[in-house]
């Protein structure tokens, strides 16, 4: 069994749109996909609509939070979409995104960067805009050769020349509004320090102390000794360590399946979670463990 809870449609910064990203994840054999879109739900319906036989969809988000100035990204599976508190946390912070990519095309443009915001609108297409299309729009220009290049200190990670702060939920915060809405929370690549600072590896057990039930240990951004530190420290912490491919889509060069779930882990995420339920494809499976 073949699972992986970690990819992006275009609702968000994918380039597949969600009825493309189960076709696709039932192509390259998987039997569990989540899609887990930055701070929306925008994509459920279609993606749901679109499910082929034999592939069970997980719902859940990509939460955006913050902590001591360091982005987190706080994976959640399973929640109640409905759930009025944690709906107008994801309200408030998928309002800003448009607010702050306009700043971040102000300052690469006071770099001498020839980009507008024309030019990123029509890479978010319908999506919710965010730094990968301005990174997207960055390659487009010549000025870096790959979207994660685009995450530097030179222009649009945490910190770096071009970068713009949005609304982002306290990571306890989050966990607490995941739980209140029957859902599951992993942090997401917590030692992805290509992206930028990570919080220190302490602050995992004060969130697991909180209530967080996971780490992302298997993921392209973490290296050999990174992972087996990781799962380790899931272990002495008593979390579900969980491992997923980040797909983008064209996006990005990782592919689907390319890390995954165990399906004991799997089996537990499903029995935590009351606020939703996995989605069997029509004749599939319900692989809830």
């Amino acid at each position: 069994m073949r699972i992986d809870l970690h990819a992006h449609s275009t609702a968000s910064d994918g380039t597949d749109t969600p009825a493309e990203l189960v076709r696709n994840a039932a192509a390259a054999g998987l039997d569990v996909v989540a899609l887990t879109d930055h701070d929306t739900v925008g994509g459920y319906a279609e993606a749901i609509a679109a499910l082929p036989p034999g592939l069970t969809l997980v719902t859940g988000a990509e939460l955006s939070c913050r902590l001591d100035g360091i982005g987190v990204h706080m994976l959640a599976y399973l929640f109640d979409p409905r759930e009025p508190e944690l709906h107008a946390e994801r309200e408030l912070v998928r309002d800003d995104r448009t607010p702050r990519a306009q700043t971040m095309i102000d300052k690469l443009r006071a770099l001498g960067v020839d980009i507008t915001w024309e030019q990123v609108a029509r890479i978010a297409g319908a999506g919710s805009v965010g730094r990968p299309h301005i990174a997207a729009a960055l390659v487009e220009l010549g000025v870096v050769p790959t979207v994660s290049d685009a995450f530097t200190p030179d222009w649009l990670a945490d910190g770096g020349r071009a970068h713009a702060q949005k609304h982002e939920l306290d990571p306890f915060d989050a966990i607490r509004l995941v739980k209140a809405a029957g859902g599951v929370t992993v942090f997401a690549h917590p030692a992805a320090v290509k992206r930028g600072r990570c919080v220190p590896e302490t602050v995992l057990a004060e969130l697991a102390a909180a209530g967080l039930d996971g780490i992302e240990v298997d993921h392209m951004d973490h290296d050999t000794a990174t992972r087996a530190r990781l799962r380790g420290l899931a272990d002495e912490l008593g979390l579900l360590a969980t491992g997923s491919s980040d797909y983008h889509g064209s996006r990005k060069t990782c592919r689907l399946g390319e890390y995954t779930t165990d399906p004991e882990i799997y089996g537990e995420i499903t029995r935590r979670a009351t606020g939703a339920f996995p989605v069997p494809g029509a004749g599939g499976s319900r692989h809830e463990g």
